[in-house]
């Protein structure tokens, strides 16, 4: 997590430098496909003393801001602070940017960011609701978009075990922190579903018939618990 909040803060103050009154015209989006005319109403100047001081700001804020969550809250809202800091801080940017220059990319790029961040509230609301387990008369069904319903005929075995193996990839899927749902590949080169609400140890696996693996973990009821009802309902 720290590395990814130092590499991420040193970028932001990086980028601060790049762009400068020589390089504008080419690197400065907007500003790079004005005429000279153009141009010369831009007072570049003050617009690059304002584009250096928001990255630094960004930069050193991010780093902060996300080593006190961290350390204080926990890794879901740090992560979810690194997905929607950046964006909110560019929207403001880019807003405040227009006394420099009022460009129609600027006012795009506005719409799109604006885009995105709903985009990704829906996505972290839809995810990190607790996906439960429904135990009906014939089948056990796991809430969310990765669910599935899993006739009883069709479970080989559903157990409780210590740790989830060992994930290299995520294929398709959603992860944030200890929130894990969707499709990974083990080291073992193994496709496994994980449902994961947190790291709410031992996890319940249930094995299908087809040898497919589901791995599971409420977000505050106990897994112990969970598999007894599972298997005290399975028998009537």
């Amino acid at each position: 997590m720290m590395f990814t909040l130092i590499g991420i803060s040193l970028l932001f103050i990086a980028i601060g430098f790049i762009v400068n009154e020589q390089n504008a015209k080419y690197l400065l989006s907007g500003y790079n496909t004005m005429s000279e005319e153009e141009r010369k109403k831009v007072d570049i100047k003050a617009y690059i003393r304002h584009f250096r001081n928001f990255h630094l700001f960004l930069g050193i804020s991010f780093f902060t801001i996300g080593t006190l969550m961290a350390y204080f809250i926990d890794e879901n809202t740090t992560e979810i602070f690194i997905g929607i800091y950046p964006i909110l801080a560019y929207i403001f940017f880019i807003v405040t940017s227009f006394k420099y220059f009022n460009s129609q990319k600027n006012k795009i790029g506005v719409f799109v960011l604006l885009g995105v961040f709903i985009f990704i509230i829906v996505l972290f609301g839809s995810n990190l609701k607790e996906d439960k387990i429904i135990l009906n008369s014939d089948s056990i069904e796991f809430e969310g978009s990765y669910g599935e319903v899993v006739p009883k005929n069709q479970i080989k075995s559903i157990e409780l075990v210590s740790d989830k193996p060992k994930i290299t990839l995520r294929t398709n899927g959603f992860a944030l922190g200890t929130i894990k749902k969707g499709y990974f590949k083990t080291d073992k080169g193994e496709k496994v579903k994980l449902i994961l609400n947190g790291d709410n140890k031992p996890y319940i696996l249930l094995t299908k018939s087809d040898g497919k693996k589901i791995y599971y973990s409420a977000k505050q009821e106990s897994n112990e618990k969970l598999l007894q009802k599972i298997k005290f309902a399975s028998k009537n």
